[in-house]
C-alpha cells in the first residue's frame, strides 16, 4: 500500500440534507477543510447536531457528500470507492452486532466480508486485544454493554485498516473498561495506526490526543495541536479560601481581576504569563486575612470548547 501524503484529506466538504414537508433543508457540514497527518491521533469535538457524525458517517461511506473533495489513505472516495473503505476501520455509535453470533464469529464473518483470507486472520489477537478472549465463545447477546462495544472495536480492525475511527466509543463503558480500551488504542498509534475519535468525554481528548479539531453548525472552527489549542484562552484562576466572611472586597484587591463567592472564596484571574500569586498573596496579607485554603486552575479543553462553540 502506497504511503500518502496525509491519512485523511478533506477539502471543501458540503453536505446538505433535502427538504421534505415537514422540515426545511438542513446545511450540516459547510466548507469543511481537514488534513489528518498519518500516525496522528487525532479529536473532531462538537456539540450535539454540530456535524460530527455526518463526517464520520461520509467517511464510513454511509452518507453520499453534497459537494467536495474527501480522500482516505490517498484514495478518492468517490473514484476509488472500495480502496478507500478497505484503508479504515469506523467504530459506530450503535451497537450494531448480531446477538446469535459468538464474537470469534463476529469477527471471522467480518473478516470474511472483507476478504481477508483464513491463514492471515488475527481473530485470536484481537480478542486478547479487547478483552474478549475468555467470551470468545459466548453468544453475544450474554456480553455487557462494555463488552458489546470492545466488540465493535475489534470488527473494525479485522482487516487491519492504517485509519481507526472512534465514534463515541467509551459510551456505556465503566471506567476500568475505558481504561482498557484506551491501553489498546495508545497501543495501536504507537505502532502508526491514525486514530480520529469523536468524544463528548473532553478530558479523554486532552489526554490522549495530539491533534484536536472543533466543529460547530457544520462548519470546522478550530483545527489545532492540543498543546496550542489549550494557550488560546491565556487564563488562570488562583482560588483563595478565607477562614473568615466578607461582604465586600478591600480596596487593594479591587487592583486585580476579583470576584468573591460564597463570601469566602475570592476567585483571581489573570495571565499565566504575568505570574501574580506573589502579588496577589502580598496583598491578601497587607488586608490582614487570614487564608483557609490556596487552589489553582489552569485552561482545561472543555473551556476552549464552551468559548468556541458557545454562539
Amino acid at each position: 500500500m502506497n504511503v500518502p501524503e496525509y491519512a485523511i484529506e478533506i477539502i471543501g466538504l458540503n453536505k446538505t440534507y433535502s427538504s421534505s414537508k415537514k422540515r426545511p433543508a438542513i446545511e450540516a457540514l459547510k466548507a469543511v477543510d481537514l488534513k489528518i497527518p498519518l500516525g496522528s491521533f487525532f479529536a473532531l469535538l462538537g456539540p450535539n447536531g454540530a456535524g460530527k457524525s455526518t463526517l464520520i458517517n461520509i467517511l464510513a461511506g454511509l452518507v453520499n457528500k453534497t459537494s467536495g473533495t474527501v480522500k482516505i489513505w490517498g484514495f478518492d472516495l468517490e473514484m476509488e470507492m472500495r480502496s478507500a473503505r478497505r484503508a479504515i476501520g469506523v467504530v459506530p455509535q450503535e451497537l450494531n452486532i448480531d446477538p446469535f453470533f459468538t464474537p470469534r464469529e463476529v469477527l471471522e464473518l467480518q473478516a470474511g466480508l472483507y476478504g481477508v483470507p483464513k491463514a492471515s486472520r488475527i481473530t485470536g489477537k484481537i480478542l486478547e486485544t479487547v478483552g474478549l478472549m475468555d467470551k470468545a465463545d459466548d453468544y453475544a447477546r450474554s456480553l455487557s454493554g462494555g463488552m458489546r462495544r470492545r466488540l465493535l472495536v475489534g470488527k473494525a480492525m479485522v482487516h487491519s485498516p492504517p485509519i481507526l475511527v472512534l465514534d463515541e466509543p467509551s459510551a456505556g463503558v465503566d471506567v476500568d473498561l475505558r481504561r482498557q480500551l484506551w491501553q489498546h488504542v495508545k497501543e495501536m498509534s504507537k505502532n502508526g495506526t491514525t486514530v480520529l475519535l469523536t468524544t463528548h468525554y473532553l478530558e479523554e481528548a486532552e489526554a490522549l490526543c495530539d491533534t484536536v479539531g472543533i466543529i460547530n453548525q457544520g462548519s470546522l472552527v478550530a483545527c489545532e495541536p492540543t498543546l496550542e489549542l489549550l494557550t488560546r484562552l491565556d487564563t488562570k484562576e488562583l482560588i483563595i479560601t478565607l477562614d473568615d466572611e466578607l461582604d465586600v472586597i478591600p480596596q487593594k484587591l479591587k487592583l486585580f481581576n476579583v470576584e468573591l463567592k460564597d463570601k469566602r472564596k475570592l476567585i483571581f484571574t489573570y495571565p499565566p504569563s504575568d505570574s501574580l500569586a506573589g502579588e496577589i498573596l502580598e496583598a491578601l496579607s497587607l488586608c490582614k486575612l487570614k487564608i483557609k485554603d490556596i487552589s489553582s486552575k489552569e485552561i482545561e479543553l472543555e473551556d476552549i470548547f464552551v468559548n468556541l462553540t458557545r454562539q
